[in-house]
């Protein structure tokens, strides 16, 4: 019996480490969050007791599109001959999503340790735990979650069951995922475009330089140096010049002027798309400063534009020095580095 349930979970670890495939479109979801739940537990044969009910709560964090790591803690209790079981305890668990959508079905393995008490006689063992499941998206901040778990229990010649330490369980959870903060929204894409040829009832005229016909641009008035789509829309936008006081949020007058003529542009031509404004950092520090100072230096941006009467929802995110253009190694590399971005987001 133990074979065959170890084999179980080789085989869905072996499923776990498949090749991760991600959309090149999609911000990574990379959230925290809790997760309560509800136990009914199958107990073995070799317990000698009745089935039972228990309850647990977990602490997750969305890792990629494939993997979540979790901690849970848990209790349960059953009837038994020798006396009413508890068992409390807690795993390490690693998630392996198949695919993210609103039905979401995962393989999981765990490990961790229980504390098990038949009666008065009581016992710490280990745990091992696997099973697949799935999760449905309800809300961007609401899941409903269930998974089916073997558990391998060895309480280590504790002899709380007379004539065996090792528990071959099963356990169905049901509960929900709540995820904290806003879900990443997909990037629009940049798509790598061929200017169409001239015709005659087209003009070739481009006011705004921004590769589009003035025939063909949905979105005319584009800022100097930004990235556009086919319609002539804008989706990034790196700020070249907006630059902070030395270890500092505060915009120099330099960056002031730029974000001001930015403003404008935004207000006397509006895209309705939310924008995420970026901020990003140099390799000098470590990371923890690094992504501190970037989420204020980008919040820093969004309140200017906003008080400017920009309109659209913008979201500050700082990355750190997690996303290099250049080398870090030289100045003017460290320098282009150190810079605010504007991504236009899909509705």
């Amino acid at each position: 019996m133990l074979k065959k349930m170890l084999f179980a979970i080789a085989s869905l670890t072996s499923v776990s480490s498949l090749p991760m495939a991600q959309a090149a479109d999609q911000i990574q979801d990379d959230r925290w969050y809790i997760a309560p739940f509800a136990s009914f537990i199958k107990t073995g044969g070799d317990r000698k007791a009745s089935d039972g009910w228990g309850g647990g709560m977990g602490l997750g964090k969305i890792i990629d599109q494939h993997f979540n790591v979790e901690l849970r803690g848990f209790y349960q209790d059953f009837g038994g001959t020798n006396g009413p079981w508890s068992l409390t305890g807690g795993t390490a668990d690693v998630q392996y999503y198949f695919f993210r959508d609103k039905f979401s079905p995962y393989t999981v393995v765990g490990i961790g340790g229980m504390n098990s008490c038949a009666s008065a006689n009581c016992g710490a063992g280990l745990i091992g735990e696997a099973g697949v499941g799935f999760t449905y998206e309800l809300h961007d901040n609401f899941l409903l979650r269930s998974d089916v778990r073997y558990r391998y229990n060895n309480n280590l010649n504790a002899h709380v069951q007379p004539g065996t330490d090792e528990f071959h369980d099963m356990t169905v959870n049901v509960g929900f995922v709540i995820p904290f903060g806003d879900k990443p929204k997909r990037l629009a894409k940049v798509e790598s475009f061929t200017a169409p040829v001239p015709v005659a009832a087209c003009s070739t005229l481009d006011s705004d330089a921004d590769g589009v016909n003035d025939c063909l641009d949905q979105c005319p008035g584009t800022l100097k140096d930004a990235t556009v789509d086919a319609d002539g829309c804008i989706v990034r936008l790196v700020l070249k010049g907006v630059n902070f006081k030395y270890d500092s949020a505060e915009l120099t007058p330099t960056a002031l002027g730029i974000l001001e003529g930015v403003a404008e542009n935004l207000v006397a031509y509006p895209q309705k798309n939310d924008i995420e404004v970026q901020g990003h950092a140099s390799s000098e520090g470590s990371d923890d400063y690094n992504m501190r100072l970037s989420e204020r230096r980008s919040a820093s941006v969004v309140d200017y534009l906003k008080r400017k009467g920009v309109t659209n929802k913008l979201i500050a995110k700082g990355y750190g020095e997690t996303r290099p253009i250049a080398d870090n190694h030289t100045e003017s590399g460290r320098s282009a580095n150190r810079r605010i971005e504007l991504i236009w987001l899909d509705d």
